[in-house]
């Protein structure tokens, strides 16, 4: 597997070309290749702090995490994403995993929610989230909560 570059960043400290880039690759997979017509970009994003991975100048993987209080009472992974020519090679599970251990680093908290698409429950589950709730339709796409406790 390919060395990527990780960056770990609040949006304040986001360089243009970096948001860019991040609007670029979520627009690419969660508009155009999941036919979803909705407003990505939110006022989330400004209180988030974003993981990003790049295979040297593209944008492969990215996710937030947005502050607890915004979104749910714990702090929120979400807008996890990999570009489709990097995907099957392992990298959204350790960028799960590396916005598990940022979570705990900077919120000083264990417990994690996410709103996952119920395709992804496996995956989830195989990094200790647990389905909580019922299932629902977000942007016409089959979504479920799911918390993280360790």
């Amino acid at each position: 597997m390919k060395e990527l570059n990780w960056r770990f960043k609040s949006y304040d400290d986001l360089s243009k070309v970096e948001l860019f880039d991040i609007y670029y690759l979520r627009q690419e997979v969660f508009v155009v290749e999941q036919e979803c017509a909705y407003q990505d970009a939110d006022e989330k994003d400004q209180l988030s702090y974003h993981i990003m991975a790049y295979d040297k100048e593209v944008l492969v993987a990215y996710l937030r995490i947005v502050s607890p209080g915004v979104s749910y009472v714990e702090p929120a992974i979400g807008r996890v994403v990999t570009k489709p020519t990097h995907r099957g090679l392992g990298q959204g599970r350790i960028l799960m995993k590396k916005a598990i251990e940022q979570v705990k680093s900077v919120f000083d908290k264990s417990s994690i929610r996410i709103s996952a698409q119920e395709h992804l429950i496996p995956f989830y589950e195989s990094l200790n989230f647990k389905v909580i709730g019922e299932g629902y339709l977000e942007d016409n796409i089959p979504h479920i909560e799911m918390l993280y406790n360790e």
